[in-house]
């Protein structure tokens, strides 16, 4: 009976250790930009930092890039790095702006296990802003991605 009860307290105890609640892979990533928590709560609305600094979610269709058709580049909040190109955006129904590719050496990739599961996470490759996921459910005649993204994470510089 000792071991049983000995078993079952080791299986609860590892349990609740489980990857779900380990830090994201990229915590230990350094950025060419680096700053401290206090000066991106400087630069950044207090939306934008809970998005980008502390990998959160915008709701789903609060912003207006989800429904921008314009052409241009939508480009990091933080740094205003080019992330991605409009002529890659499409209209995914999910209420985040998306797309089927990045502008390659940009978009960092790690992975998170927040919801209990791995997601591939992006963040912006020059600060670490986090953006969003990467989904295989985009556009099958094209990449086959969908990089859902936080609006409130990008800035939109329009075509001139």
């Amino acid at each position: 009976m000792k071991y049983i009860l000995s078993v079952v307290l080791l299986t609860v105890f590892f349990s609740c250790n489980s990857s779900a609640q380990k830090k994201n892979s990229n915590d230990n990533t350094s950025f060419p930009i680096s700053k401290t928590e206090a000066e991106w709560k400087q630069e950044l609305t207090p939306e934008q930092f809970y998005v980008m600094r502390e990998a959160g979610t915008e709701r789903a269709f609060s912003s207006p890039l989800d429904k921008n058709y314009k052409k241009g580049t939508y480009v990091c909040a933080a740094c205003e790095t080019p992330l991605y190109k409009s002529e890659h955006k499409f209209d995914s129904g999910t209420g985040w702006p998306s797309f089927d590719r990045v502008i390659e050496g940009n978009v960092a990739f790690g992975t998170d296990n927040d919801l209990g599961y791995a997601r591939n996470e992006e963040h912006c490759a020059n600060c670490g802003g986090h953006l969003g996921h990467v989904f295989n459910d985009g556009p099958w005649e094209t990449t086959g991605k969908r990089h859902c993204i936080n609006g409130t994470a990008l800035k939109f510089i329009p075509e001139s």
